[in-house]
């Protein structure tokens, strides 16, 4: 009898724990699929052969990309939109320096950006706006027909980020965001170090975006992205981190992120930046100095990512995966650390005797950069480095796209890379307000994460 109350009673603390440890996962809404909708995982679309594409905004990241797209054969570009006249002309002058044609030109007021989507000749419109406006715009122009490309981040609100899915799934568009640190020729090369099976299985990845933004602040438009500071809290510029990582532990193709718990510092840094240049005391900034999330995954995986835009430190947008066979890490160190068992004697001779305790020495890294070169880099390695664009990682993301395009194949990144990478920035806001508690990551997929077997980049 005793034994049997104390079964229940054991039951019953057990279930208690249980519902307790469940209650305080704050859920998080993913709407229904509407019927006869369906996913677009690796979606393929008639081939483009000419790809002509429109631009809509045009000022820190614009111009770059359009001066870019004049050194990829096969792009048209036929229309160029900001809300300054001076901002369309001067692009233009990209153009006729490059030998292309003058684009037409919308300007003037916040809705010029609506004739551009409708316009009838355009198969791809690429957006590089302040971020309020990347996820109305993207679902407008897919409404309108037209393929999307969409800088970071792709969306900052949970309705944005399913109104993107919804749209693409319902017209069969894509929508691409254009995180170029997935084209980076260390994480591209880990990457394929990492599918080839040399870190073993991978346990673990961190990223971040440590960049003291005060040089730059005065150069945004209408001071967007401050303002975006002040009244928000969270990792509102994840993406790329959260890239590179989520690739490596192939996020939707094999594997989900379940859930996110954000920790922050107080905010002091900008609110002085602010006081010093204007004289405004505020005392009203959401924004957190340093912030810190934590993701796990379906597969017992974790992510770590980091947000710090204010802070005086060296510019670090880390990416370090950690491993059962070994180790990736950059910034501010950048290495790998393996067994010589691993690497192989093709690298380095057996009597070297590396270990994973510390990093390969330099020609050793080099060498295992050369052998693990990724697929998608030979070819274009060295116009990549000479067009430029962060050491070149811009234009392969650029290539990479109108490649896909121009051959009907799916992109290297799809509408639900976007979602993962850029929910960071509402679910971490919810964490801070709630006492940094756990927060659910929803199947953006809704069902169709484990269909694909790995992130695969289409030849």
């Amino acid at each position: 009898m005793k034994t049997s109350i104390f079964k229940l009673l054991l039951i019953s603390f057990l279930f208690l724990g249980w519902a307790t440890a469940s209650a305080q996962m704050i859920k998080t809404k993913a709407p229904k699929r509407a019927k006869g909708q369906t996913d677009v995982l690796r979606l393929a679309i008639a081939p483009i052969p000419t790809v002509r594409v429109a631009f809509i905004g045009l000022g820190m990241r614009g111009p770059g990309a359009v001066e870019r797209m004049t050194h990829i054969p096969g792009v048209e570009i036929v229309a160029l939109c900001d809300m300054l006249e001076t901002n369309t002309k001067s692009t233009n002058e990209i153009l006729t320096k490059a030998g292309h044609p003058k684009a037409q030109e919308f300007f003037g007021d916040e809705n010029a950006w609506r004739k551009v989507t409708a316009l009838p000749n355009v198969d791809l419109i690429y957006i590089a706006t302040d971020w309020k406006h990347h996820a109305k715009m993207g679902v407008q122009a897919m409404k309108d027909g037209k393929n999307v490309a969409i800088e970071v981040p792709g969306a900052m609100t949970m309705d944005e980020i399913w109104d993107l899915i919804n749209t693409s799934e319902k017209t069969r568009k894509h929508c691409m965001m254009l995180e170029n640190c997935v084209y980076d020729f260390f994480e591209l090369t880990t990457l394929n170090m990492a599918q080839q099976g040399l870190f073993g299985e991978i346990l673990h990845a961190e990223g971040s975006y440590i960049h003291g933004l005060q040089p730059y602040w005065g150069k945004y438009w209408d001071n967007w992205r401050m303002d975006y500071n002040r009244k928000h809290r969270g990792d509102i510029y994840a993406t790329h981190g959260m890239g590179p990582a989520c690739q490596a532990l192939n996020i939707h193709r094999g594997d989900k992120m379940n859930y996110l718990v954000s920790m922050d510092t107080k905010a002091v840094g900008n609110p002085a930046y602010i006081k010093e240049k204007t004289g405004e005391d505020v005392k009203d900034f959401r924004n957190g100095d340093h912030t810190m999330t934590m993701i796990r995954t379906e597969k017992g995986k974790t992510i770590q990512i980091q947000h710090d835009v204010t802070s005086p430190r060296p510019y670090s947008r880390m990416y370090q995966l950690s491993g059962t066979k070994g180790f990736a890490n950059k910034y501010p160190v950048e290495g790998y650390a393996l067994d010589s068992k691993i690497i192989g004697t093709d690298v380095t001779p057996n009597h070297e005797n590396l270990n994973a305790h510390s990093f390969v020495p330099a020609e050793v890294k080099k060498a295992l950069m050369e052998k693990y070169k990724h697929p998608i880099v030979k070819g274009i390695e060295e116009q990549a480095k000479k067009v430029g664009g962060h050491g070149g990682m811009d234009f392969i993301m650029d290539y990479r796209l109108i490649y896909c395009l121009q051959n009907g194949l799916p992109l290297d990144m799809d509408v639900y890379d976007l979602a993962e990478w850029s929910c960071l920035a509402p679910l971490t806001e919810i964490s801070l307000d709630n006492n940094s508690a756990p927060v659910e990551i929803p199947d953006f997929t809704r069902g169709g994460w484990n269909k694909l077997k790995g992130l695969e980049f289409s030849k």
